[in-house]
Order: structure tokens, then sequence, then C-alpha cells
């Protein structure tokens, strides 16, 4: 299903940081074309590396998730 990313919450663990060997995840919004919503965790690198923002066009598949271009 295709999806626009609403929103971004990245984890806050103040000031002491992640705990050793723990990789951050985000909770994504997104929006389908019919206004519904859904929140899913996505690890953080994966959207660097996938270059998902705020406004990005998405499909998901599962826990795949991928940039629409």
């Amino acid at each position: 299903m295709i999806y626009t990313v609403k929103e971004i919450i990245e984890p806050d663990f103040g000031c002491e940081g992640f705990p050793e060997g723990y990789e951050p995840e985000c909770e994504v919004l997104l929006t389908d074309d019919n206004g519904n919503r859904i929140t899913v965790s996505i690890k953080d690198k994966e959207l660097y590396q996938k270059d998902i923002i705020e406004g990005s066009r998405v499909y998901l598949s599962g826990e795949t998730v991928e940039k629409i271009k």
C-alpha cells in the first residue's frame, strides 16, 4: 500500500544516549490517500539510507518500506 510520511518521531534517550548495541527506531506516522493513519517502527538508519523524510511517498509491504521516486 502507498502512504505519505506525515511525521517521524525519533527516540529520545536524554543525556544518557543510546544503550550499547541498540539500533534506534523511529515511530513513523503514515497516511494513505483516504486519510487512514497507521504508525510503524522503522530503524533510523534505514530511513537515512532510503532518504525517507516527512512528506515522502512510500510503499509499505509487511515490514518492508520503500521510497517512491
